[in-house]
């Protein structure tokens, strides 16, 4: 083992183990330091590309003599080893920012609290039907870095949480998507709302006027924000309210309309688009206006928006049992994406919910709650504050400590022709490796109805 590395990789996940490879074939001295136990996965992959690592600590010389540090998203800021590398003004990056430096392919990025995985895969979908040598990447599947080591593509698509974004600094995206912004992740935010809306804003920095940012118009948050900064990058606002859209896409009664270049005009409906729900209208707006700035016919454009098939996990139907269905939202771990899930089915629902609360204020759901819901099965370790707000809007609120308990609680109380609906607002880390563990579990035990 070297007493000195130029880069030291903190965390042995996905993206960590990524950044290591990538530096490896660089010829970059590189060690991985993850304080906790590393899945096997990844230590076979450092150990078949004799990488140094260690687990289950940090050994601080090391760490602390670092020409740079790359840092994984789930590690907060204010943990000891960040604030100590800070204290010794040595960089710290994402591995998004690492690999960036590596390759020049185009650099498409999509963030927003809530659809960035949807609108990331549907728009992989589309380029790829395209004939593009497309590569996706980020929060999803294969890390960006590693990626870049082993393949040669001409366009990335990322998915960029503000977690990222934050150790992002020369990093530009030709075409960055902004989603939306709602209150999410508050917690490592000192709860403070601003300070994550700026972290979202970073999408936007180092554009030139060669780019070009899509974004949410109807967004009050996004629009207040854009009044007070200077943009570089041509704009393409998507909105369901306003008409007065001269580039980028809009809703005409039953239409959406896509304009790129003042002229190019895709008109398709509602009822043709695959993705269905307001929240998804923004979604195939955005991923069709990139479309069309990456040159992708028309026709290919509408077969690819009208036959996507959805992430899992996101609103995924998964059976019907004696007239109950039971969908599967466990990737809504905010309360924007459960309010949308709410807000699409007319029927009475018997609403799964809890986890790790991130700040939550539940304010926003409360009508929709108080109208909607029949009964609230709790899944988390503490409950509280589901109880807190929703006890004297809902009579039935039930508490369980498994998937399986919470299923059977909910197919108990819901009658023929309701909906149960997973749809935690939480994070789950709680009782659960990550969301696609939960949702799997919610599926599983619906399957042994």
């Amino acid at each position: 083992m070297n007493t000195h590395y130029q880069i030291v990789v903190l965390g042995a996940g996905e993206s960590g183990v990524g950044a290591a490879l990538l530096a490896k074939k660089k010829g970059i001295s590189v060690f991985v330091s993850d304080n906790n136990r590393i899945q096997q996965k990844y230590i076979d992959v450092l150990k078949h590309s004799e990488i140094d690592f260690e687990e289950g600590g940090h050994t601080g010389h090391l760490i602390l003599s670092a020409d740079e540090v790359i840092k994984s998203p789930g590690i907060p800021e204010t943990v000891p080893i960040i604030k100590a590398v800070k204290s010794k003004n040595i960089p710290v990056i994402s591995e998004i920012e690492f690999a960036s430096r590596y390759t020049s392919a185009k650099l498409i990025c999509i963030t927003g609290s809530n659809g960035k995985t949807t609108t990331t895969l549907l728009l992989y979908h589309i380029l790829k039907t395209g004939g593009i040598n497309v590569g996706i990447a980020g929060n999803i599947g294969d890390s960006f870095a590693k990626q870049v080591a082993e393949n040669n593509f001409d366009v990335y698509v990322l998915e960029i949480s503000s977690f990222q974004l934050d150790g992002m600094f020369n990093f530009r995206a030709n075409i960055a998507i902004l989603l939306n912004i709602t209150p999410d992740h508050l917690d490592r935010y000192d709860n403070n709302f601003s300070s994550y809306v700026d972290s979202k804003l970073r999408i936007i920095q180092n554009q030139t006027s060669d780019d070009a940012f899509i974004y949410c118009f109807d967004d009050h948050v996004i629009s207040e924000k854009l009044r007070h900064t200077k943009l570089m990058a041509k704009q393409f606002p998507c909105s369901q309210k306003f008409k007065d859209i001269k580039q980028g896409a809009y809703l005409d009664k039953n239409e959406i309309i896509i304009i790129v270049d003042n002229k190019t005009q895709i008109h398709m409906t509602l009822e043709q688009l695959a993705l269905q729900g307001k929240h998804n209208i923004y979604n195939s707006m955005a991923a069709g206006v990139t479309a069309r700035l990456m040159d992708i016919r028309k026709e290919t454009l509408k077969l690819c928006l009208s036959d996507f098939h959805n992430v899992a996990h996101r609103l995924e139907y998964v059976s019907s049992v004696h007239g109950i269905s039971f969908i599967n939202d466990s990737k809504a771990t905010n309360i924007n994406s459960t309010w949308y899930a709410l807000e699409y089915y007319d029927k009475p629902i018997v609403w799964i919910a809890g986890g790790v609360d991130k700040g939550n204020d539940y304010m926003m759901l409360k009508e929709l709650v108080k109208s909607k819901v029949k009964a609230i099965v709790c899944l988390g370790i503490n409950n509280k504050p589901l109880h807190d707000a929703f006890g004297d809007v809902v009579e039935t609120i039930i508490d369980t400590r498994s998937v399986r308990q919470a299923v059977n609680t909910a197919y108990e109380i819901a009658g023929i022709g309701d909906v149960v609906l997973l749809s935690p607002s939480c994070a789950s880390f709680d009782l659960f490796e990550n969301y696609e563990d939960r949702g799997n579990q919610f599926k599983t035990a619906v399957k042994e109805l």
